[in-house]
């Protein structure tokens, strides 16, 4: 199976090859190394078309298929290469291809790649020039193929395959298996095609997997990552036939995501973007490559520079606030250094969170705020604070009766209201739903002066909603065009363009992504965010594994990390929880009115070593050191992260460790050539750090278990 090369594209360490196969004109994108380039050898395998696509009508593929897998269709080997053009400036090259078929429908394939970003972006288009209506079951986002490139054969045991687990507080979970136990071995004839196809269903993208995959050559040290880019249902897909792995993702599919798209004459879709990179090196550091993309289309307000610390009151009145707590809170604070104040759930309601459904319709507790919010706002800003507040806004609430009962605006499935336990949710492809939001909203944080809006989502939407036609909000009929799994796209998306209106309207934003904790740690959330919330394990022991898990995700300076501080909790707890918001956005809560004095003394001390740390974690690359954590509940061991700073982070590194059940006395920890010096130490009374720059290694001693322990390096 020869291939020609057509063109090469070279930008930031990353090299994508166009190749053609000689014997069927199949057009594919190998990604290497750009030192690794003309180590390219793999051309005993069918050739992975840049664009996978399934029309209704056309033969689905042959080799025990349906079912498992939509690839490789009639649709796909109608496709022919049509002509290739690349933009190139300063700081960016975009290669765009285009495919068509004898239908009159056109395939437009895209990538990026720039010196703001160690990954390519890819997506692929698709228009319908025929005299008919199309429906689309599946249209890639980004394909890779014969992987791995540097190898010919089967080379057995050398592609290992990672994947990142999630579930509620426990998320990010990293799961590595040799490709031989997920069955991707071709068979003796090469017919079937062993196919994993894997994803989240639903308006929660990080559920059971994050939307990432990384294929490792061991034999070459090489490592291939893609994640997906969008908010709801998707699938990423791992095919063999033959000696090439190949991988692909985008929209969950029609078997696999209920997802059909119809395409009128002389109309056009494109599906969301992904990212993929390749690295001479392991899955931490090509997921990190790929979280880092995210940094070059960020948009943060000034006051997002230099990372303040955050206090949020969830945990100190657990959905309870009040003007009085928030005015005992705000005494309690003055002085530390801490910026941001976020007023979290109930200050519309007068239960606890747990109990409360009271949402939709976004009135102030007159009982909570006798004065409303406006005061309260003022007197976050004269303590030198910006004020946030929470929202729920994309949902109804049974309790509040004339939200949840509006159906002309709810989502629906089987013509009926999408419920889930005491939510429904808005459609917000409404427009009459998108100005009732503007004025709960987005005229709500105008009119009392927030700076800040925590923006939460605590249920997910399945498989998807209906189209409704016409402004009674009656469901599509049976044989609309419009699918659940489309419906679902067009509401996030619709969703995504709200909040992009929200930051518009309010200059200078702040916006914190929230979903059950970590639900929507996807890059089009995070482009609109100023940060996350990691994860809701805000008290646990397994804060610093998940908090370190979030760096193979998004950027640390985007993981908001909460240090939930109880009076009667000993100090060597505050020691570890601060130490667990080195790795990424430090939150305070807790017991701000009954904490003892060396508690606060503490927090104070926090705030100030949080701020020299602040540039590593804002601009490095984290290494992991440690044995294996299995049980997240009952962890065992130690775990330390070595983040190197980069040029931005003046070359510093940051080390944090931390020890769990059974944990040594003391550790040794690699960090390294480069150093020559211990700058600071974050770690409680007792615990001694030393650091021989000739080995380049730190070693603490004095360690009990569940310590945490900051070094800065120099």
């Amino acid at each position: 199976m020869p291939r020609t090369t057509l063109s090469e594209y070279s930008r930031n360490g990353l090299t994508a090859v166009y190749r053609k196969d000689d014997d069927t004109d199949v057009v594919e994108l190998v990604l290497v190394p750009t030192g690794l380039a003309d180590a390219i050898v793999r051309d005993d395998c069918a050739a992975e078309p840049l664009v996978q696509a399934k029309i209704v009508g056309d033969d689905y593929p042959f080799g025990f298929s349906q079912g498992r897998t939509m690839r490789n269709s009639a649709t796909v080997r109608a496709m022919r290469f049509t002509g290739q053009n690349a933009m190139e400036k300063e700081n960016e090259t975009v290669v765009t291809t285009t495919l068509e078929d004898p239908h009159g429908y056109v395939y437009t394939h895209t990538l990026r790649i720039g010196e703001d970003s160690r990954a390519a972006e890819i997506t692929t288009g698709f228009a319908n020039r025929s005299a008919e209506p199309v429906t689309l079951e599946m249209l890639s986002s980004f394909t890779l193929g014969s992987l791995s490139p540097l190898s010919r054969g089967l080379a057995p045991e050398t592609l290992r395959i990672h994947r990142l687990r999630s579930t509620w507080s426990a998320e990010g979970r990293l799961v590595s298996e040799p490709a031989e136990d997920e069955q991707l071995e071709p068979s003796w004839q090469k017919f079937s095609a062993n196919s994993v196809r894997f994803g989240s269903v639903g308006s929660f993208p990080v559920r059971e997997y994050v939307p990432f995959v990384g294929v490792e050559d061991t034999e070459h040290g090489v490592t291939w990552a893609a994640a997906t880019t969008h908010a709801s249902s998707w699938q990423i897909e791992l095919y063999r036939r033959d000696y090439g792995l190949s991988v692909s993702g985008g929209i969950a599919d029609r078997e696999f995501g209920q997802w059909t798209r119809v395409v009128a004459p002389g109309e056009a879709f494109e599906a969301p973007m992904a990212v993929a990179t390749v690295v001479e090196g392991g899955v931490d550091e090509a997921s990190q490559a790929l979280a880092g993309n995210v940094r070059h289309r960020l948009d943060l307000p000034e006051s997002e520079a230099d990372m303040p610390v955050v206090f949020n009151e969830f945990c100190t009145t657990w959905g309870v606030p009040t003007e009085k707590s928030v005015d005992e809170q705000i005494e309690f604070l003055r002085g530390k250094g801490v910026k941001y104040f976020v007023i979290d759930a109930g200050w519309f309601d007068n239960h606890a969170f747990e109990a409360a459904s009271r949402l939709g319709s976004w009135e102030v507790s007159d009982q909570a705020f006798p004065h409303g919010l406006k005061p309260v706002v003022e007197k976050i800003h004269a303590a030198g604070m910006k004020a946030g507040i929470w929202f729920e806004f994309e949902i109804a609430g049974r309790d509040d009766a004339a939200c949840f009962n509006r159906r002309a605006w709810l989502l629906s499935r089987d013509g009926v209201a999408l419920t889930s336990g005491n939510r429904r949710w808005w459609d917000m492809r409404n427009p009459e739903v998108r100005a009732y939001l503007a004025e709960k909203v987005i005229d709500f944080l105008n009119a009392n002066g927030f700076d800040y809006i925590k923006v939460d989502y605590n249920d997910t939407i399945g498989i998807g909603c209906e189209t409704p036609i016409g402004p009674d909000g009656t469901a599509a009929e049976p044989g609309n065009p419009a699918s659940l799994g489309d419906g679902l796209y067009e509401q996030i998306q619709a969703t995504q363009s709200f909040f992009r209106e929200m930051k518009r309207r309010v200059p200078g934003l702040i916006v914190e992504i929230c979903a059950s904790g970590g639900h929507r740690l996807v890059q089009s959330f995070m482009e609109i965010g100023s940060m996350a919330s990691f994860s809701d394990a805000h008290e646990c022991d397994e804060i610093p594994i998940i908090a370190a898990n979030m760096h193979r995700m998004i950027l640390p300076r985007q993981s908001q990390i909460w240090a939930v501080v109880k009076h009667d909790q000993p100090l060597s707890k505050l020691y570890y929880q601060v130490a667990s918001g080195l790795l990424g956005r430090l939150c305070f809560s807790g017991d701000t009115g009954s904490l003892r004095d060396e508690q606060a003394e503490t927090i104070a001390k926090a705030v100030a070593w949080y701020a020299k740390a602040a540039p590593v974690i804002d601009h490095g690359v984290s290494e992991w050191r440690g044995p294996k954590v299995v049980s997240y509940r009952h962890p065992r061991g130690w775990q330390a992260i070595v983040r190197r700073g980069e040029e931005k982070a003046e070359g510093r590194a940051l080390a944090v460790l931390h020890t769990f059940h059974d944990g040594p006395e003391a550790v040794d920890i690699p960090v390294g050539e480069g150093f020559s010096r211990v700058d600071d130490v974050w770690a409680r009374p007792g615990v001694d750090v030393s650091f021989d720059a000739g080995a380049g290694a730190l070693r603490v001693c004095g360690l009990r278990d569940f310590d945490g322990v900051g070094v800065l390096l120099g």
